[in-house]
C-alpha cells in the first residue's frame, strides 16, 4: 500500500457514489421486517361463526317490539307507556314454556340507548330468543 505525497498532477475528482452505507441500511431494515412480520401476523386461532341469512318466519306467538326514532317502544304495535310496564310484560313472557321469540325492530335513526334498554331488559328477565330485524337492501320497506 503506497501513499503518494506530492504533486503528480493527479488531482482528479471522484464522482461516484459510495453505495455501501445504503446497502447496509437496507439489509438491516430487511432483517428487522423479516423478524417482526411473523410476530404481527400471529393470532389466537378461533372458530368464527358462519353467517346464515334465512328469512324470518313470523309466528303468531312471536313478540314484535319496535323502537321508533323518538325512543317510543311498541309491543305488537301498541305503545308501551314506560320501561316498568315493558319489564313487567317481559317477565310474564319469560315464564312461559316454551318462550316466544322477541323480535326487535329498531328505527335506523333511533338512539342506541332505546334499543339497548329493550335488549338489557330481555337479558335481565331471562329471555333467550331475541332476534333483530334489519333491512339488508336499504329500501326501508317496513316504514
Amino acid at each position: 500500500m503506497a501513499m503518494q505525497l506530492g504533486g503528480d498532477g493527479d488531482d482528479d475528482l471522484v464522482s461516484t457514489i459510495n453505495t455501501t452505507p445504503l446497502v447496509d441500511v437496507m439489509l438491516v431494515l430487511l432483517i428487522i421486517f423479516l423478524i417482526t412480520i411473523p410476530v404481527v401476523t400471529h393470532t389466537i386461532p378461533v372458530q368464527l361463526p358462519h353467517e346464515k341469512n334465512q328469512p324470518l318466519q313470523t309466528r303468531p306467538e312471536n313478540i314484535n317490539i319496535s323502537v321508533d326514532r323518538k325512543g317510543g317502544i311498541y309491543w305488537n304495535q301498541q305503545l308501551i307507556p314506560d320501561v316498568a310496564t315493558l319489564r313487567r310484560d317481559m317477565i310474564k313472557i319469560a315464564r312461559e314454556n316454551p318462550q316466544p321469540a322477541i323480535v326487535i325492530r329498531g328505527d335506523r335513526n333511533a338512539q342506541y340507548k332505546s334499543v339497548g334498554q329493550v335488549l338489557f331488559i330481555c337479558q335481565q328477565v331471562g329471555i333467550t330468543k331475541v332476534n333483530f330485524v334489519t333491512d339488508p337492501t336499504g329500501s326501508n320497506a317496513g316504514s
